[in-house]
């Protein structure tokens, strides 16, 4: 193979590869998925989509004004419906749910 031609050869490899890669950036991001109730992570936190259904005799000290959405582990705009969550992973929670890990938002 001359210069050249190896030239060619690799300035066409690395636009050929910049064009696939602009490809995916053209595809929207798959959602993250939602936690279930029943995710091992979830359970031994007590997770609940709605706070009104967490268990006020292994937690006594949960009130129903505590939310995700109000939690400092909560990793969405405020007016998200579901939101990224430190304890969680990749996992999303619902704004409205609650786990024993909840942390008042300092302020």
């Amino acid at each position: 193979m001359t210069d050249t031609t190896r030239r060619i050869f690799i300035a066409r490899s690395l636009a050929g590869g910049c064009a696939v890669a602009g490809l995916g950036l053209a595809t929207p991001a798959r959602a993250a998925a939602h936690v279930e109730e029943t995710d091992e992570t979830a359970v031994a936190l007590g997770y609940h989509h709605d706070t009104r259904q967490a268990d006020a005799n292994r937690y006594p000290n949960h009130t129903p004004q505590q939310r995700c959405v109000d939690c400092a582990f909560w990793q969405a705009p405020p007016a998200d419906a579901w939101g990224g969550c430190a304890m969680f992973g990749r996992k999303q929670v619902a704004a409205g749910g609650w786990c024993s890990a909840f942390a008042k938002k300092p302020g």
